[in-house]
């Protein structure tokens, strides 16, 4: 399978690092215009400058709250200026926002939602942004990174993490009808514990040697995944060999 996509204009959110970044270079080696951001100036920039694009393809980076509606929308419009229409959106941008498990009761107001905010209204304002575009191309794709927690439990016991990964499936879902009229498809991907980033390599450190082994135990393949594994989904999803699959859940996660 041969998955190319040269010329088309892609956005990534979150592609400071981990997922973000191995999406962001997948989709720059296959051809796209890459479009980029995240809140990390420093971890953009390093995705920048290790990009190894071909083809045509290019990677842009940009500062963005994907939480700031306004920001958003401007950061969407300036590249449909610029480029004409975007093609695909990846909605990456999440993480528990260096929080940690606590019980319920000791959880404010403003640790719930900020992890609300950059998990689901990050993917809301994107997907709201670019439709538009798409609706007049009458084509597109959007993917989603959700989790594992997202169809159980969380590994980390935030509540609101948990909450928000299985609330991103629900927009995938709902989207998926809407969209699908228009040519739009909407699928998401729920990865397994992957060492991606600070927060996974501190929870990862958590668990100690037994922890550790006896998580790898649970996974199928008894070996942990990369970002690559997740970039690779995301791939298909975007390409034209999954032109009629939307609403879609993928668990990548070494087999449960």
């Amino acid at each position: 399978m041969q998955i190319a996509f040269r010329n088309k204009v892609v956005i990534v959110t979150g592609g400071g690092h981990g997922f973000g970044r191995a999406i962001s270079h997948a989709f720059a080696a296959r051809g796209a215009r890459v479009w980029t951001c995240d809140v990390n100036a420093a971890g953009l920039a390093e995705t920048k400058a290790t990009a190894k694009p071909a083809d045509g393809g290019a990677v842009e980076v940009a500062t963005v709250d994907v939480g700031d509606h306004g920001a958003v929308k401007s950061f969407v419009d300036g590249i449909v200026k610029a480029a004409g229409t975007v093609d695909i959106l990846v909605n990456n941008a999440g993480g528990v926002r260096g929080q940690v498990g606590q019980p319920i009761e000791n959880v404010t107001p403003r640790q719930w939602q900020d992890i609300f905010d950059v998990n689901v209204t990050g993917a809301f304002n994107f997907s709201q942004a670019v439709v538009p575009a798409m609706k007049r191309a009458k084509a597109g794709r959007i993917v989603t990174i959700s989790s594992g927690a997202g169809l159980g439990v969380s590994l980390t016991g935030i509540q609101a993490y948990a909450s928000a990964k299985a609330a991103s499936i629900g927009l995938t879902r709902q989207l998926a009808h809407e969209l699908g009229p228009f040519g739009i498809t909407v699928n998401c991907i729920a990865p397994g514990f992957i060492r991606s980033n600070p927060s996974t390599e501190k929870q990862w450190e958590s668990y100690g040697p037994e922890g550790q082994r006896a998580l790898m135990e649970r996974i199928a393949l008894r070996r942990p995944g990369s970002p690559d594994d997740i970039a690779h989904a995301v791939m298909f999803f975007a390409s034209d060999f999954a032109g009629w699959v939307s609403g879609q859940v993928l668990s990548v996660d070494g087999g449960k």
